[in-house]
């Protein structure tokens, strides 16, 4: 069976065995961009990447490259292509120190979030990235992103990586990836992680906040969990929301498990029929979990009258989860825990770090 990438080998200039060894895992997106003599935009031919990034020659590292043979734009990402970034991860867990993700902004938090429950027992980093402009743009943020990802993804403390999770870099800021969202379309500062500590700040040098970090364990195996579920979906609360918008998400066929975001600390309408509506998709086996939409706090159920009824029917609290995490979750949870008891205990504690 033909892989879905091409691997390519680069040696940084130096004459010295490597220090480490970390492969880039290539999906797409703006950062591998770079403008062809037409000055339209191409793919980046990593072959050449020591020519468009030469301070990558300052490491002593081995870089391996595993570019996606057809690339992805963020936008049409979907679990397949989840299952081919875990696949690369698993079959070279053991020669390589860390991985990078280089993937389109627009998806990121989703795909890093699933990813970060797909590797269970994961004791290396695996450090997401992009760009808001291509790497052959004059004022490219991809450059940095790309330069200070490799460096975190090598870095060893004690002869251990100081990063032993799944995590988003960019503009500065090492994020833990089911923390993050994307915040930003325009500007460089495009992913905020509000309900979590920023793990590492990159200055003139590079400042790890140790106590916000995973701590490594050294007895972990890691185990990839692929075939994740898609029969979920995401239900947003609005003022004037309808009977017939409701009952149509709810009456998806094979539906599984709802997300539904709902206000404030997860307040939603108390009228009769919504929550009537809620209480048959429950009664007939679906799961559902209660997130805020807002961008900090988190859903505790009870506190107003205006929550109370869907904790007394069964929806679950989300907590301080991001809606991206929390369908990435679900889809795992569905797919891995075997009963609906552990489904719902798995949903309401911190697998990967999550939530509180």
């Amino acid at each position: 069976m033909k892989k879905p990438y091409e691997l390519i080998h680069i040696e940084t200039a130096t004459p010295k065995a490597p220090e480490s060894a970390v492969m880039i895992i290539y999906t797409g997106g703006t950062l591998g961009m770079v403008y062809n003599e037409e000055m339209a935009l191409v793919p980046f031919d990593f072959q050449n990447i020591l020519d468009e990034v030469p301070s990558l020659r300052n490491f002593n590292l081995k870089i391996t490259v595993a570019s996606f043979n057809n690339l992805i734009d963020s936008s049409n990402v979907n679990p397949k292509h989840w299952d081919d970034i875990a696949g690369l991860v698993e079959d070279n867990y053991k020669e390589y120190d860390g991985f990078i993700v280089i993937h389109g902004t627009d998806t990121m938090a989703y795909t890093a979030s699933a990813i970060s429950f797909m590797l269970e027992g994961l004791n290396k980093p695996v450090i997401f990235t992009g760009a808001q402009l291509p790497i052959g743009a004059a004022r490219s943020d991809a450059r940095e992103n790309l330069i200070t990802a490799i460096e975190i993804a090598s870095q060893k403390l004690n002869h251990r990586p100081i990063v032993s999770e799944v995590c988003i870099y960019f503009d500065n800021l090492l994020l833990r990836a089911n923390r993050a969202k994307k915040v930003e379309s325009v500007q460089f500062d495009a992913f905020q992680s509000e309900n979590y500590p920023v793990l590492a700040e990159a200055g003139v040098i590079i400042e790890y906040n140790f106590s916000a970090l995973r701590p490594f364990q050294a007895d972990l195996e890691l185990k990839v969990r692929k075939d994740i579920q898609q029969e979920v979906a995401i239900l947003k609360v609005f003022p004037g929301i309808s009977k017939a918008l409701v009952d149509g998400i709810l009456s998806i066929e094979g539906l599984k498990g709802l997300v539904i975001e709902t206000y404030g600390s997860g307040n939603a309408p108390t009228e009769k029929w919504f929550i009537d509506s809620l209480q048959k998709a429950i009664d007939k086996g679906i799961l559902i979990l209660n997130v805020s939409q807002c961008m900090g706090g988190k859903v505790i159920q009870g506190r107003y009258q205006t929550s109370k009824d869907l904790q007394s029917i069964g929806v679950i609290s989300g907590s301080d989860i991001t809606t991206e995490a929390a369908i990435t979750k679900m889809m795992y949870v569905l797919s891995h825990a075997h009963n609906k008891e552990m489904q719902q205990n798995y949903l309401i504690k911190p697998l990967r770090g999550e939530m509180e």
